[in-house]
């Protein structure tokens, strides 16, 4: 009864920087439509639609499963994965293209043409700055290295926002969005409906325990993490042993990549 009890602490406690949190929120598509609005103000859209709510993506058994925090598309078919990230984690650039490589082999039909694909967004949230120059906001398309001003034009656009931005570089309305993620309570209308939202979604019973499910399963997912990790290496250790290979020991406890090199080699993985 402890540990439940914790949990329902924690469930109080989040925040919109919550991803669970986030994804149940912005299935509201007026406050889904205005943050897309504000983070892409050059776009007008007129209404949102849900095809999956927080969309789970898994192409075969051997493939790494997505599950999207908010994925939604607009009346002229354009795509939106929007992602909440509070910590570095590493590999997020990669992580956005695997999602967007995700979101494609969604979007095209077998025999389709490949110039049928829809344009698509795939958008970090972050409570960091990944890239350290102080931008609120970090947008990529592919384009010509030798000429910047030609574009590849493959309809795919990644976007990387800093909620600890330091320089001038959004608008009023994006800035009062993303210092609300940062913990902050800026006086705007758009995030005082945001924390309405919040508190609304927190009182949903059905949500808590989704969420404190959620928890519970990445809890006993890590322990057996560990647990396998703890036995491979335990495996691995006792074949180099065998073979007489004393120091490499040391260094595969210490240097993840060479212990991954030695699991292939002593066919472990």
């Amino acid at each position: 009864m402890e540990n439940i009890s914790e949990k329902q602490i924690k469930w109080e406690e989040l925040s919109i920087s919550n991803d669970f949190l986030f994804g149940k929120v912005m299935q509201n598509p007026e406050l889904c439509k205005e943050l897309l609005q504000r983070i892409l103000p050059d776009l007008k859209i007129d209404r949102i639609e849900y095809p999956e709510l927080q969309k789970s993506i898994n192409v075969d058994m051997d493939a790494r499963s997505v599950r999207l925090d908010v994925y939604v598309k607009d009346e002229k078919e354009v795509v939106y994965d929007i992602e909440m990230q509070v910590s570095n984690t590493g590999g997020l650039p990669e992580r956005s293209r695997y999602y967007q490589s995700m979101l494609d082999l969604q979007l095209i039909d077998k025999g389709k043409l490949y110039d049928e694909l829809k344009k698509s967004y795939v958008v970090f949230i972050c409570l960091f700055d990944l890239y350290g120059k102080g931008r609120h906001i970090y947008t990529f398309e592919n384009i010509c290295k030798e000429d910047g001003s030609i574009s590849m034009g493959d309809k795919a656009v990644k976007i990387f926002l800093n909620a600890k931005g330091t320089l001038d570089d959004v608008s009023d309305e994006l800035k009062a969005f993303l210092d609300y993620v940062a913990g902050k309570k800026p006086k705007d209308a758009y995030v005082e409906r945001l924390e309405e939202a919040v508190r609304e979604a927190k009182k949903n019973r059905e949500w808590r325990h989704e969420y404190m499910t959620l928890l519970m399963r990445d809890q006993l997912n890590k322990k057996e993490g560990r647990k396998q990790g703890e036995e491979m290496m335990a495996k691995l250790i006792t074949l180099l042993n065998e073979d007489g290979r004393l120091s490499d020991i040391l260094r595969a406890s210490q240097d993840e990549e060479y212990r991954q090199k030695l699991y292939l080699d002593y066919h472990i993985i």
